[in-house]
């Protein structure tokens, strides 16, 4: 908010009129986002919440099943397949 010399609060509500969500949602669903793709890689669960910036493994299977109804365990076990 410095950089961009608005208040936080207004900076947040700029930033959920252009993208849609508040900036800590939109961050949540790039982690997902960037997590499945390296499940897809091949990288196991507990390595890609620490990649992606969840501080453990149950965080990431919340908001993993949230988006996309699997957990990463079974994403990685299917790519596994």
């Amino acid at each position: 908010s410095g950089a961009a010399r608005l208040s936080p609060f207004h900076l947040s509500r700029v930033f959920s009129a252009s993208f849609g969500l508040p900036p800590h949602a939109w961050l949540n669903q790039a982690r997902v986002r960037k997590a499945r793709q390296l499940l897809e890689a091949g990288l196991p669960p507990a390595q890609t919440a620490f990649e992606v910036g969840f501080c453990d493994q149950s965080h990431l299977n919340r908001r993993f099943k949230a988006v996309y109804g699997l957990t990463p365990g079974k994403v990685s076990k299917i790519v596994q397949d």
